[in-house]
């Protein structure tokens, strides 16, 4: 009886023993492919070894770090291609996997966190869904209120980005809200950068941006006016858009639509095209 015994536990503690080692192999092969920029690949791998190894070994929160680092850059890849359903996909489960490991890791780790919620917000503005991305700026703002967020979004943040004609264009919002005192100060609540770019499709030039600005009237029927302000531009008409204005609820589906229209050169449209609404 005590034989059989100290077999079974031999058994045990053999097949424990093979399954790290194989759960190790399979994190050495995860590393190579992530050292040679097979990012795709190392993300299934780190992903199954995270799910399927014990919260108590000791390579669990190895893996659990890099299956963060190959889906955040899958979100990033996807996003920067306007692939807004495979970004936004990544980014969600990206955000899980990050709330997960923040009891793992030191308050660095947590920034991601912030950086995914502002990727998340792109993603849904990328697809059109404003309501989802709306929810999504609300939760940065609450963090904003809490003062938990990070150097790089403790002003504005990134909450929209599309390509036109060889151009890049971001969206910027800054927490900041819209002043009392309408003539004490100048105030952007959001700027449209508009970048030209190189061969490999990045940032090279800023051309100009479009600022919603805070109108300078007290008794106005709007809030905000689109300016465009040039940079490095030739070529192109600025000034004040007054057929592009808004209340201080910005229309943010309608300002986008806007931004594009602007992009096409309908600085002063006799008509301003509006958002459709989707049911």
């Amino acid at each position: 009886m005590i034989k059989k015994g100290i077999i079974l536990i031999l058994i045990f503690f053999s097949t424990k023993a093979v399954s790290q080692i194989n759960s190790l192999s399979e994190f050495q092969k995860a590393e190579i492919l992530l050292r040679t920029n097979n990012i795709d690949s190392a993300y299934f791998k780190f992903k199954h070894l995270e799910k399927n190894l014990p919260k108590t070994d000791t390579l669990y929160s190895y893996a659990l770090y890099y299956y963060t680092v190959t889906i955040t850059e899958l979100e990033k890849e996807n996003r920067l291609k306007e692939k807004f359903d495979k970004s936004l996909s990544y980014g969600l489960e990206a955000y899980e996997t990050i709330e997960k490991g923040i009891q793992y890791f030191d308050s660095d780790y947590k920034k991601r966190k912030y950086f995914i919620m502002k990727n998340t917000i792109v993603s849904y503005f990328g697809l059109g869904n404003f309501s989802e991305g709306k929810k999504w700026k609300e939760k940065l703002y609450l963090a904003k209120a809490n003062n938990e967020l990070p150097e790089g979004l403790i002003d504005s943040f990134n909450f929209d980005y599309f390509t036109h004609e060889n151009k890049n264009i971001w969206g910027y919002e800054w927490f900041a809200e819209l002043p009392k005192d309408r003539f004490g100060s100048s105030f952007s609540k959001v700027v449209y950068y508009v970048y030209s770019t190189d061969e490999n499709g990045n940032d090279k030039d800023q051309l100009y941006r479009l600022q919603v600005l805070m109108f300078h009237a007290s008794n106005s029927s709007f809030d905000y006016v689109l300016t465009k302000r040039l940079e490095t531009a030739k070529n192109e008409t600025s000034g004040t858009l007054y057929k592009y204005t808004y209340n201080e609820n910005i229309d943010f589906g309608q300002l986008q639509l806007d931004v594009k229209e602007i992009l096409k050169g309908n600085i002063n449209p006799e008509k301003r095209k509006q958002l459709e609404t989707k049911n």
